[in-house]
């Protein structure tokens, strides 16, 4: 039977190192997806990432599982997040090529390997990296959480001490906007 994170962090808590590396690699690429998206720089992404991480391993003691781990988790990045963003400003977030190790490999006959087809689906990322970019910080940050994280929006909400309204409002328009850039 699968641990829960919520047990791993227990189990970490009471001295388990190898909980934390269970914990760690199922939750790394979307926190650090989450966070690259955004900040301006990597490098301030790949800072925050670790202080996350850090801050999470110094609480470990202190740890109650009131809510999902990853809502716990995600409260962290979000308020390193805001501090960031409060001590330089909220700015447009390029997004970095990433070329994802886990990603399925098309067959060579697939239509989705034609060049046309491969141009296609460039130009439209191209639009949506600069839609979701453009988002205000608060409706790209609920997005990316859903998306990314498939975090729920209650679990939004708790994550960055918000109502859950505000945070539908919050996908609505996100949404609309990426659509809508998508569109066009």
């Amino acid at each position: 039977m699968a641990e829960t994170d919520e047990q791993l962090m227990l189990a970490f808590a009471q001295g388990d190192a190898g909980a934390f590396d269970r914990l760690y690699a199922r939750h790394k690429r979307t926190v650090f997806r989450f966070i690259v998206r955004s900040l301006p720089s990597r490098a301030d992404a790949e800072e925050i990432f670790q202080d996350v991480w850090m801050k999470a391993i110094e609480a470990r003691g202190r740890y109650e599982p009131r809510a999902k781990f990853t809502t716990w988790l995600y409260a962290i990045a979000h308020n390193r997040l805001v501090d960031v963003w409060r001590r330089k400003g909220l700015t447009l977030v390029p997004l970095d090529d990433e070329t994802d190790e886990h990603a399925a490999i098309d067959p060579p006959d697939d239509p989705a390997n034609e060049p046309s087809a491969q141009v296609a689906t460039r130009q439209a990322m191209a639009r949506f990296e600069i839609a979701l970019a453009e988002l205000p910080p608060a409706q790209r940050e609920a997005f990316v959480l859903k998306e990314e994280s498939g975090m729920s929006i209650a679990e939004i909400a708790a994550a960055t001490s918000s109502h859950e309204q505000a945070v539908k409002s919050r996908l609505r328009y996100a949404t609309a906007k990426l659509r809508e850039a998508l569109d066009g």
